[in-house]
């Protein structure tokens, strides 16, 4: 058994060229991948290498993101965000992943009826179904109406898709400081994503400082102040049957001036202690282990 089957890192928080992005990820033991849009159409082959890419890594797309300000919007604004979801949707399929990350609006622009909200949700999974997809809908902590993964679950509810289903980001969830109890109340299989990463103080208490947090300050699970939560965030997740991936969404400036070998220990290393330190997963035995030793040897 490999101690990081199920867990993944993000493109996001390496510097480099995807392929070498992909090598520290597959020598430091990791199968999986997070993709980002802009390090696959940033490929200087263009986007036919950038999935070739991927595909001789041997790494197994987790999910590809992000599909940002779809859903709420009317007139020539949702006509056009209908255009981008199907070209990211291409790209997903393309790159064989099977998720597609939408993040709730930040948009003035859109409205904070739920209904409607989900009505938009429904049609973004209906475009998903010919291709295979499922989309994971995350509420961001300083989302327009929705911001609290409990509300995301709502209209993931209201919007009833099969392939329509919650991402879950740690870093949102205690920035908005959303109680744990509610992971009780979610649906394991409609759970398609759970995004880890802490971070170095205990309040954000502005949507401000939330983004420029999560977008240059985040750490590996087990480095930052939030252990303890994220610890019972991930146990909860295993009690109520959550069987999914966890993958490493760590946007952090300071890993970006680090080598990519560095940076895949450091993950490797939050990886062992999430194993073996929480969810208490056994190491793979010796090969000798239960073999019968005749007497005498």
């Amino acid at each position: 058994m490999n101690m990081l089957n199920g867990f993944g890192m993000d493109t996001i928080t390496m510097a480099g060229p995807l392929e070498a992005k992909l090598d520290a990820m597959a020598q430091a033991g990791f199968t999986q991948v997070m993709l980002s849009a802009r390090d696959i159409v940033g490929h200087p082959g263009g986007l036919d290498a950038a999935v070739a890419a991927v595909r001789g890594s041997g790494l197994r797309p987790t999910g590809f993101q992000v599909l940002r300000d779809f859903e709420g919007l009317s007139g020539h604004l949702h006509g056009y965000k209908v255009d981008i979801a199907k070209s990211m949707l291409e790209m997903c399929a393309a790159l064989g992943s099977k998720v597609l990350l939408a993040c709730s609006s930040t948009s003035r622009h859109a409205t904070d009826d739920l209904d409607l909200i989900a009505r938009d949700l429904r049609k973004l999974a209906m475009l998903a179904v010919p291709l295979g997809i499922k989309v994971a809908y995350e509420g961001l902590s300083w989302g327009r109406t929705i911001n609290e993964f409990t509300t995301s679950w709502d209209v993931v509810c209201r919007a009833d898709c099969p392939n329509l289903g919650i991402g879950l980001d740690s870093f949102h969830i205690f920035a908005a400081k959303t109680p744990l109890d509610s992971i009780d109340e979610l649906d394991p299989e409609r759970i398609f994503l759970v995004q880890l990463s802490d971070f170095m103080w205990q309040d954000t208490p502005s949507f401000e400082e939330r983004m420029a947090t999560a977008r240059t300050f985040r750490v590996f699970p087990g480095e930052g102040v939030h252990s303890d939560a994220l610890a019972d965030l991930v146990l909860r997740l295993d009690r109520i049957g959550y069987r999914g991936d966890y993958s490493y969404e760590v946007f952090n400036d300071d890993y970006q001036q680090l080598p990519l070998p560095v940076v895949a220990e450091r993950a490797r290393r939050s990886t062992l202690w999430l194993s073996e330190n929480v969810l208490h997963r056994s190491p793979p035995l010796p090969e000798w282990v239960g073999r019968q030793v005749p007497i005498g040897v």
